[in-house]
């Protein structure tokens, strides 16, 4: 079955567009046109892939991505009239997979789609690939279940930093430029900036890393990249 995709905008012209574009690629389409309904349909309509445009009415699309991210790790697109940093950050730390600026290409929207629903996919394909649970002292990384744990304690992340934390524990000791991770990790290697992996790396640390002033796990180095430690040091 083709892949189901929620797209929230409030300008209909550009629903009608991305609609047409999508279906002739072959997708399923359904559209809400503000924040809250969107965020009804993108708990309870099941969409496989969700294009969120930033500024609607009832609700906004940054409050629609917090709320989502609470219950789905359904992989999140925002869209953008707005080309500040600040913006484009603010989405990324709400647990957006990537961000696209308006006015945008279709191809470009097509190709970021494609990217994303291909990551997911090779993700449940490789999971026989590695062992079930990776253990790094107190911290466990189960390929299965999709959950980071620490002493037990499950640690809420995202689809997007999850699949971050297992690709650098997977090959552990081995550090890769924030390019390589963004076409190893996010999928494609023209489309997207490299402020996305840092933005990413860090709300993953906020949230992975018992010290803040010390990371245990996912380490800088530094002109070069980021790295998972082989044997972090436990407090």
């Amino acid at each position: 079955m083709s892949a189901k995709i929620l797209i929230v905008d409030d300008e209909h012209n550009i629903v009608d567009i991305l609609k047409a574009n999508l279906e002739r690629e072959g997708y399923q389409t359904i559209a809400a046109y503000d924040g809250a309904q969107g965020l009804e349909m993108g708990l309870t309509m099941k969409p496989d892939l969700i294009l969120l445009d930033c500024m609607l009415p009832r609700m906004d699309g940054f409050d629609v991505c917090r709320k989502l991210r609470q219950q789905t790790s359904v992989p999140i697109l925002m869209l953008t009239a707005k080309s500040e940093e600040i913006d484009k950050v603010l989405g990324l730390e709400l647990g957006a997979d990537d961000y696209i600026t308006k006015p945008f290409s279709v191809r470009e929207v097509l190709a970021r789609v494609k990217a994303q629903l291909r990551r997911v996919s090779l993700a449940d394909m490789n999971l026989a690939e590695h062992q079930k649970i990776m253990k790094f002292g107190d911290l466990e990384i189960d390929h299965e279940a999709y959950q980071v744990r620490r002493s037990g304690e499950v640690i809420e992340l995202t689809l997007r930093e999850f699949e971050l934390v297992r690709f650098l524990a997977q090959n552990a000791g081995q550090v890769f430029s924030r390019e390589t991770l963004l076409e190893k990790v996010w999928g494609y290697e023209y489309f997207g900036d490299v402020r996305t992996v840092d933005v990413t790396v860090r709300r993953t640390r906020e949230k992975l890393e018992p010290n803040q002033n010390q990371y245990m796990y996912i380490l800088t180095k530094r002109g070069v990249g980021y790295y998972f430690d082989k044997n972090p040091a436990q407090e």
